[in-house]
């Protein structure tokens, strides 16, 4: 077991105090390598981590069952000049997916039809009638993406009609498969043991194999022996942010992809992704943290609470003045959603407080906006540690619900085996996400099951919680020269934390109440050395409440990330605070 870091056993956070991996940084490694290793690199794997490549970590396509079957079709397809649908999702992973195939076709002489299902009128995934008109309206094939793994009934109905789909997902699936003329999802329960090595990554990242798959097989046939190959590396910026914005794991080609597609964004190629990046006033090339805090709630803007093509729309379109017109639509929309959310996120909070200890949070109310409840999910898990699902309720009494998980408890199984019992609609997943659809009256009982069947993992998951931290330092190495060096092993997210410093012991100067209560000090180091210190909506939590009747001669050890401090031109670096412990 880790020693305890500063001797941390109980912060006022109420957790201990780890090394990440044991030893800490006391190693004699490079920092850039302590922290690959802190994220399970082994140190013979280091190099090719420290600046991952999409030539390093791309897995043959044929690993993935049907890929070669879905290939060929569409390549057929595009041979023959047949009429080609996609069929996305309406959040940032289905708009990505949906915009990189069609820039990929638009390339080969193919110019498909798109449909993003509206949120509210239509739902998640394809419906019968949606394909059907597909097919009324002249395609022949339809390619579904991020969504289709469950998708049985609809599926079937295009199979009736005649219309061939490929489905291109990455939720978990049952172990019967839709009619389809290909399933490529790395969830599958018979792929092998390659394809599902992959299983972290998002619609978007599958649908650039799918890609990568297309242009081998029509190279195979001849097809670039007199035209040029196009090239789909220059796409990597949609992947990253579809990627970044559906919380996949940045790992391996995960990683790779952010890596790269941000030098990809840099450029501002895609002329809506940068009108998108004018819109948010990012006056610098974005990060990964503008992917998903953002560029990606800006995309999804469209989708939760507007017109759900809106993100596709801009990120295909060659129009420089409509992509400057769809991103501000979209930025307005946001605002819209923003208020949304905080109204909604109040009344579910105060109905949370009642379920603080329970293995799930889970609370409904009538009127809520479904476009916002995955986000309002997601607060609510943050702030009980626990999985917290949100249903909106219908005048009829049905329910729409979205959840998040916490790490170690798969939610998308545990909404897949409800939904086997006879409690949902419909309900599908993966591990940190789920939606659902639950039947007037059904959601005592649903509360019920799934609590029980999680409990026994979240209470493993949450008596196993310690703050895991990368380094520990003197207040004088709070440096901007510092960021530099921790953001040699970024990108940063989901599967892989940015790193935790500890600091002190430091003393705390001026601590009080700024913005929308958040706790701001400078913490001065008996090395001289001070630095600013922020914490984030913190006013009314313990941590808030210890830093602001902290006494003057108090002293701490702090915990937290390190940010680079640009105010005014500086190059200065500030702690955004997570937790705090005596000295």
């Amino acid at each position: 077991m880790n020693e305890f870091v500063c001797g941390v056993e109980r912060s006022i956070g109420g957790q201990p105090w780890r090394w990440r991996r044991p030893g800490g940084d006391e190693l004699g490694l490079d920092l850039t390598d302590q922290l690959l290793m802190a994220r399970g690199i082994a140190d013979h794997e280091l190099a090719r981590h420290r600046a991952p490549t999409i030539r390093d970590f791309l897995p043959d396509p044929s690993v993935f069952a049907d890929m070669d079957k879905a290939a060929a079709r569409v390549a057929d397809a595009v041979e023959t000049g047949e009429t080609i649908a996609i069929f996305g999702d309406y959040d940032v992973d289905g708009a990505t997916s949906a915009a990189l195939l069609t820039l990929t076709l638009r390339r080969l002489g193919i110019e498909p039809m798109v449909y993003i299902p509206d949120r509210l009128m239509e739902g998640y995934g394809p419906s019968g009638a949606a394909l059907v008109e597909l097919k009324r309206r002249g395609a022949s094939l339809a390619i579904t993406v991020d969504c289709g793994a469950q998708a049985f009934e609809a599926l079937d109905e295009a199979a009736a009609a005649g219309l061939d789909v490929i489905i291109c997902d990455h939720h978990q699936c049952a172990s019967r498969l839709p009619t389809a003329q290909a399933v490529i999802n790395p969830n599958r329960l018979d792929e092998s043991e390659t394809g599902a090595a992959h299983g972290h990554l998002a619609a978007v990242g599958m649908a650039f194999l799918l890609g990568v798959a297309l242009l081998r097989e029509l190279r195979r046939r001849g097809r670039f022996t007199e035209a040029p190959e196009p090239k789909i590396i220059d796409l990597l910026d949609i992947v990253a942010l579809g990627t970044v914005a559906d919380v996949a794991r940045l790992k391996t080609l995960n990683r790779a992809f952010v890596t790269q597609g941000l030098k990809v964004m840099a450029e501002r190629r895609n002329i809506g992704l940068a009108a998108l990046a004018d819109a948010a006033r990012l006056m610098k090339p974005p990060t990964c943290r503008d992917l998903g805090f953002a560029l990606g709630p800006r995309i999804n803007a469209g989708g939760r609470v507007g017109k759900s093509d809106l993100g596709v729309r801009l990120l295909t379109t060659t129009d420089e003045e409509e992509a400057r017109e769809i991103a501000a639509e979209l930025d307005r929309l946001n605002e819209e959603r923003r208020a949304i959310e905080m109204l909604v996120s109040e009344q579910a909070n105060a109905a949370a407080e009642a379920q603080a200890d329970a293995p799930l949070v889970l609370v409904s109310g009538r009127g809520w906006h479904p476009g916002v409840i995955g986000i309002v999910a997601s607060r609510i898990k943050e702030r009980f540690g626990r999985p917290a699902i949100v249903i909106a309720e219908e005048e009829d009494g049905t329910g729409k619900g979205s959840g998040r998980s916490i790490s170690g408890v798969d939610l998308g199984s545990a909404v897949l085996a409800a939904k086997d019992e006879g409690l949902l609609l419909a309900g599908g997943g993966h591990a940190m996400a789920a939606g659902l659809t639950v039947a007037p009256g059904g959601i005592e009982a649903l509360r019920a099951y799934l609590g029980e069947r999680i409990a026994a993992d979240v209470e493993i998951a949450r008596g196993s919680r310690s703050l895991l931290l990368d380094a520990l330092l003197a207040p004088g190495g709070v440096v901007g020269g510092l960021c530099d060096a921790l953001d040699a092993a970024g990108p940063y997210g989901a599967g892989w934390p940015a790193p935790r410093i500890a600091v002190g012991p430091v003393r705390l100067i001026r601590p009080g109440i700024v913005g929308n209560g958040h706790v701001r000090a400078i913490a001065s180091g008996d090395d001289g050395r001070s630095f600013k210190l922020i914490a984030f909506r913190a006013s009314d939590s313990s941590l808030g409440q210890a830093l602001l009747s902290s006494a003057a001669d108090s002293r701490w050890w702090l915990a937290g990330t390190i940010k680079r401090d640009e105010w005014n031109g500086g190059n200065a670096a500030e702690m955004h605070l997570e937790d705090a412990a005596p000295a």
